[in-house]
């Protein structure tokens, strides 16, 4: 791949490397290994019991975490390849960008947020990034899984003040650092970004439709689904039920590919960045057409009222909240309630809201349920 690499890509032979000094592999350059480690990790096999919208005892073809972040990953080295941007570190960044993502999606993360309000409260970005780092436990001479800068770079996608300025405290001129100064990640992490909106916008549509929540009809009134349906309709006219469905999303999708791309394409002819340090201190080159970041806008729009919003999904986005909120007032009033290691840590907030979010779904409501004696969710044995 080496050879094929854009001059603004990011090269592994140039990479600012990890926290901990290790030799280099034999046979992978430094991004995949770090994928290769991903992959491996507990913290990413629990993505696969793990809510995007609905939860996962709901339907057995609804996304999780794990497909969710297989589908960006997928998109992005698409773009990736395209643009002649390093694939491996997309991938990895993709696979690793929601590892900290608590059990029942947005739901969760809201309430341990509340709950971690006194304490430094709850971003789940960060939280990733707390999983690499520091909570995966493979390793003798380190904690975490010893990323390299990039990759870690682009799993903190947000971040707040207070947190960079502690993140830089730590480790002066390290990831934190580009929330202070408002400088910009490198492409691979900027492609990343988009390729998450594009994925869930997409995914969402599916999901939706499958729970008979939204409707084919509802959606005519967004123009960046619609106008795919017709033309999908035109060109096969005998066409009907999931189909339809299905080639309507395929083109959005690849009509969003091909617009990031060429967008790209353009304002890196502009910008003309010499490498990847320079893209860092430019504005963001990543994005949409204006024409097409209106309409998903207006797709975003949508799903927040009719499907996010959704009384049969808030009703279980509130349950989904008592669960995280009690199982925090209880590991708090009793830590021996916790996994050993979580149990003896002295920043004991903290340790309760890394031991949340760490949880599956099945296993917080599980846990919920042995420590209250009610059951606020109907999950499945493992």
């Amino acid at each position: 791949m080496h050879g094929t690499l854009a001059r603004h890509a990011s090269d592994p032979a140039r990479s600012r490397g990890r926290r901990h000094m290790e030799a280099a592999a034999p046979t992978r350059n430094a991004f995949q290994r770090d994928r290769d480690r991903i992959v491996h990790s507990t913290a990413f096999r629990r993505l696969v019991y793990k809510t995007q919208v609905f939860l996962n005892h709901e339907g057995d073809l609804f996304r999780t975490r794990l497909t969710h972040s297989l589908e960006v990953a997928q998109l992005g080295r698409s773009i990736a390849r395209s643009l002649q941007l390093n694939e491996d570190l997309v991938e990895a960044i993709a696979l690793a960008h929601d590892l900290g993502h608590t059990p029942f999606g947005h739901a969760g993360q809201d309430a341990l947020h509340e709950c971690m309000a006194q304490h430094g409260g709850f971003e789940h970005n960060l939280q990733s990034l707390r999983v690499v780092d520091t909570l995966e436990e493979r390793y003798p001479g380190f904690d975490g899984l010893n990323l390299t800068f990039e990759t870690r770079e682009g799993i903190l996608k947000h971040c707040s003040r207070a947190n960079a300025e502690k993140l830089e405290a730590a480790d002066p001129g390290g990831v934190g650092r580009r929330f202070i100064d408002r400088t910009q990640p490198g492409l691979e992490a900027q492609l990343c970004n988009l390729a998450d909106e594009i994925a869930y916008n997409a995914h969402d549509i599916d999901d939706g439709v499958r729970s008979g929540l939204i409707t084919l009809e509802q959606l005519e009134e967004v123009a960046l689904f619609d106008n795919f349906r017709r033309e999908a309709l035109a060109d096969h006219p005998q066409l009907q039920g999931r189909r339809v469905l299905y080639e309507t999303i395929r083109r959005m999708l690849s009509a969003q590919v091909y617009d990031v791309i060429d967008t790209l394409r353009s304002a890196l002819a502009d910008a003309a960045p010499a490498n990847a340090d320079e893209v860092r201190r430019m504005p963001a080159l990543v994005g949409f057409s204006p024409a097409m970041a209106g309409q998903s806008t207006q797709l975003k729009q949508f799903l927040f009222r009719n499907l996010y919003r959704h009384p049969q999904v808030t009703q279980m986005t509130q349950q989904a909240q008592q669960v995280v909120r009690d199982l925090f007032a209880a590991y708090q009033a009793d830590p021996a309630q916790m996994q050993s290691g979580f149990a003896v840590r002295a920043d004991q907030a903290r340790a309760v809201a890394d031991y949340i979010a760490g949880m599956t779904d099945r296993f917080a409501a599980r846990e919920h349920e042995r420590l209250t004696g009610r059951r606020l969710l109907d999950m499945p044995a493992p």
